[in-house]
């Protein structure tokens, strides 16, 4: 099934006239605010508005952020006009903010946000609504709307918990009450990819064309000796910072490099902290989302430095197919989601074992033209593009699937009142 042409156009299926294809309006409950780290989300949302009209519902702040003493200027981290991608951003600000409690208010507000939404799209012609659903706090929104399909997206293990438990009753019973849910990950589907009949697994991917066309060497990241061993991302908990420390300690000729934004560090902050003194670690701090393929380029090897637990096995690190397009060797520690990539991804545990990994990859094997072209072209098979017009394919068959279905009861005969019912005297 070919994804539709864009929103209100025509599809000609059988050589007459063309038929109106179906306007398709998509509304995204996300955790993230447009203009702040780049994510899984804003990646397939944007992409989804080539095929359908798509409004990115902002996540709400508190109302004392708007309002009362806690007043502070939104952080801005990424400057992408909306426009530029065909998204509608729909935030209702102070107007319509988050709030704690009482419940009742809470559920009201946050209902009416989604209701003007819908609103929205049917007025821009939309006569199909799909509910796009990203973290299960927002499992509330299938009470407020009726809308023709809703999907659950399953990015991450939302405990952000390095040990394994059972499955939030929460979010499985979004999982059942949702006509398609996407999973990112094999370990998450396997804990909750039988749940719900309608799964599938979409992996993360990348703009491939950015990776893969060279670009011109960021000034700031000039002055650093090579070699360069790389990370691009948020630097959390979930990274074994410690060992950073240590292969840094035991090669002070290479050059460490972390690219991206503090999050949530936990009881790793002041592991951070010294390195922040390492004169061979260069913590960078946040760049643009455009600037980022040139700072990968610009490394010798690109590193994945993971805690091996439970959760970080349930991860699907967005970095890793950016790096494989690259073409830059990549060393990664043995997460479940490397383990079908060890064919163009080193995996070490060990201090030992990476200094050997990145050794290797330093070699003259590892940035030989074969090697170079097995890492794009597993990335390509990855490319967001690809990905995003696979769910929106399964988005527009589970619409067709549901109109069927319908129409199948609504033409079905009344059961004759003498079938499954007392004998007839």
């Amino acid at each position: 099934m070919n994804v539709p042409p864009r929103r209100g156009d025509t599809d000609r299926t059988d050589g007459g006239p063309s038929a109106p294809t179906p306007r398709v309006g998509l509304i995204a409950l996300v955790p993230d605010r447009w203009r702040g780290i780049w994510t899984v989300r804003h990646h397939v949302v944007h992409r989804l508005a080539r095929h359908f009209d798509v409004i990115w519902l902002e996540a709400p702040r508190h109302w004392r952020e708007y309002w009362g003493r806690e007043r502070r200027p939104e952080v801005v981290s990424q400057e992408i006009p909306p426009e530029q991608v065909g998204l509608i951003i729909r935030d209702f600000g102070r107007w319509l903010p988050d709030l704690y409690r009482p419940e009742w208010l809470r559920r009201a507000v946050a209902g009416l946000r989604v209701r003007l939404a819908a609103r929205q799209l049917r007025r821009r012609g939309c006569s199909r609504i799909v509910l796009y659903i990203w973290r299960p706090e927002f499992a509330s929104a299938l009470d407020f709307v009726h809308a023709d399909l809703s999907c659950y997206h399953i990015d991450d293990e939302y405990a952000f918990v390095p040990t394994d438990g059972r499955n939030d009753p929460a979010e499985v019973s979004l999982i059942r009450r949702v006509d398609q849910v996407f999973i990112h990950s094999r370990r998450l589907m396997q804990r909750k990819g039988t749940i719900n009949r309608n799964t599938e697994c979409i992996p993360n991917g990348v703009d491939y064309r950015a990776y893969s066309t060279p670009a011109p060497e960021p000034a700031d990241i000039a002055r650093i000796p090579r070699p360069r061993m790389g990370y691009v991302g948020v630097l959390k908990s979930h990274l074994n910072l410690q060992l950073i420390a240590e292969l840094a300690q035991r090669r002070p000729q290479w050059s460490f490099i972390l690219v991206g934004p503090a999050g949530f560090l936990g009881d790793k902050e002041p592991v951070l902290a010294r390195l922040r003194s390492v004169p061979n670690v260069h913590i960078m701090g946040n760049r643009p989302i455009a600037a980022l393929p040139a700072y990968v380029q610009s490394f010798d090897v690109c590193m994945m430095c993971y805690e091996v637990n439970d959760y970080t096995h349930s991860i699907y690190p967005l970095k890793l197919h950016e790096y494989l397009a690259s073409g830059r060797p990549v060393v990664g520690t043995p997460i479940d989601s490397l383990l079908p990539f060890r064919d163009v991804v080193r995996l070490a545990t060990t201090a030992q074992e990476w200094e050997r990994a990145l050794c290797d990859a330093l070699s003259a094997a590892g940035s030989a033209p074969a090697a170079v072209n097995a890492r794009r072209a597993r990335a390509a098979e990855h490319d967001w593009d690809l990905l995003v017009a696979r769910i929106a394919r399964r988005i527009l068959q589970a619409l067709d699937d549901k109109r069927h279905a319908a129409g199948a009861a609504s033409t079905a005969p009344a059961t004759p009142p003498w079938r499954d019912g007392p004998t007839r005297q």
